[in-house]
């Protein structure tokens, strides 16, 4: 397929609301203060000297906390959209982030056919990005080429996927055709390669989500969307979470008990494992408010040798929709891709706070970048956000250092009397 470069990618600033709790838990949305970073490095137009355009951004806060993640001047970008093209739901899932390479990878959700008697199918977008030269700009995305690609032979009705060895692991929902669906590795260069397809001769459902431990398990989803959204056959086993051992091939369950298990992810030690469940969304679309939308967690205990997931309980519930994606940060922050945009939550379950995506639909899935960036998979649109809270850890890192180098100034200084002030008594 052809490639589409897209360049003069503007960088805009990250309006911040600041929420009042109290009045929120009384029935009543109020904002404390609304800060509107404005940074003199951007060179675009600043988006809120005017009222907010369809595609802008906003971070609500909740905690101090978030503070320290935001940094002093967020930014964000749209770096592509088909709302006024073809609308098509291009940027769904996957959003795996190649650093080697500078690439992102992303799966759209269901195209359908202009014919009714085929079904639908999922493209695969390539993103190679090309960053800013600028010195007060570093990193920023200045450019990039996008090529929308067909699934390579076997992995058919691509979702989620996660960086492993030199390419992606992609979690392959099957179709129709009895044998397909499962876990496989696409390498960069190479033809992709089925890891694990079934669970002892029964076909998986749809598999949806997949992470990696240091270990080299690989951890994975699988609920029964692809056959209630009319491409899969009908499931053969329960909705379950599974660990795939690829040195000896053996799989196990180590979850079950789900509506639709969906988003997984660990804590940065790996002691603990989240799982989202999107039981309250239909694979029609329909929806049931009374069932889960739920991130729950787990810990990761080790019996016989092997990891197993132990005392299931409630970490979170999203302020708007359900949690699909879930990802955890170096600090332990816990993320979701939710009804409203991103939301975020330290590791103790308190809501931090959320960015707030156009559209009224949120978004499946995000990704992260280099240091501070986030993209943010909103279906018909693809944004980045530039987080500066690096920066925040940065300054008061080299403060410290100033306040301990001052401080042993003194201390020499002192001494230096203190040795003179001996020797004019002698």
């Amino acid at each position: 397929m052809t490639t589409v470069s897209i360049a003069d990618i503007q960088v805009l600033p990250l309006e911040v609301k600041i929420a009042d709790r109290i009045a929120e838990s009384n029935g009543s949305i109020q904002f404390v203060s609304q800060l509107k970073y404005q940074s003199p490095q951007l060179t675009s137009p600043r988006p809120f000297e005017s009222p907010p355009t369809s595609d802008t951004l906003t971070i609500i806060q909740y905690s101090p906390e978030l503070g320290t993640l935001i940094g002093p001047s967020p930014t964000h970008s749209l770096l592509l959209s088909t709302l006024t093209t073809s609308k098509n739901p291009f940027f769904h899932e996957a959003c795996v982030y190649l650093p080697r390479t500078d690439e992102l990878y992303l799966t759209s959700n269901l195209l359908q056919s202009s014919s009714t008697s085929l079904y639908p199918t999922i493209l695969i977008s390539r993103l190679k990005l090309t960053r800013s030269p600028s010195s007060l700009q570093p990193n920023t995305i200045a450019k990039l080429d996008w090529a929308k690609l067909r699934p390579p032979p076997g992995i058919d009705m691509p979702n989620g996927g996660t960086a492993y060895r030199e390419g992606i692991l992609f979690c392959a929902q099957g179709s129709v055709v009895p044998g397909t669906g499962g876990i496989y590795y696409m390498p960069r260069t190479a033809p992709p390669q089925a890891l694990v397809k079934g669970w002892y001769g029964r076909e998986f459902n749809s598999v949806n989500d997949v992470v990696v431990t240091r270990d080299g398990g690989i951890w994975f989803t699988d609920p029964c969307y692809g056959f209630e959204q009319g491409f899969r056959r009908r499931p053969e086993l329960p909705n379950q979470v599974y660990r795939f051992e690829p040195t000896t091939g053996e799989c196990r369950v180590v979850a079950g008990e789900w509506e639709r298990c969906c988003g997984i992810c660990f804590s940065p030690d790996e002691r603990r494992c989240y799982v989202t469940d999107t039981g309250m969304v239909h694979g029609d679309g329909t929806r049931d408010l009374m069932r889960p939308a739920t991130i729950y967690v787990f810990d990761v205990v080790y019996e016989g040798g092997q990891p197993f997931l132990k005392g299931r309980r409630t970490f979170a519930f999203p302020t708007r929709g359900v949690p699909d994606g879930v990802r955890c940060d170096e600090h332990g922050n816990v993320y979701a891709g939710t009804g409203a945009g991103l939301e975020i939550w330290n590791e103790g379950g308190c809501l931090l706070g959320r960015i707030d995506v156009p559209g009224g639909k949120g978004i499946a899935n995000f990704g992260f970048g280099k240091e501070g960036e986030i993209f943010l998979c909103g279906e018909q649109r693809l944004w980045v956000v530039q987080l500066d809270g690096g920066k925040v850890e940065e300054r008061r890192r080299v403060e410290e250092e100033e306040r301990r180098r001052v401080e042993r100034e003194r201390e020499e200084e002192a001494e230096r009397r203190r040795v003179v002030e001996e020797s004019e008594v002698d």
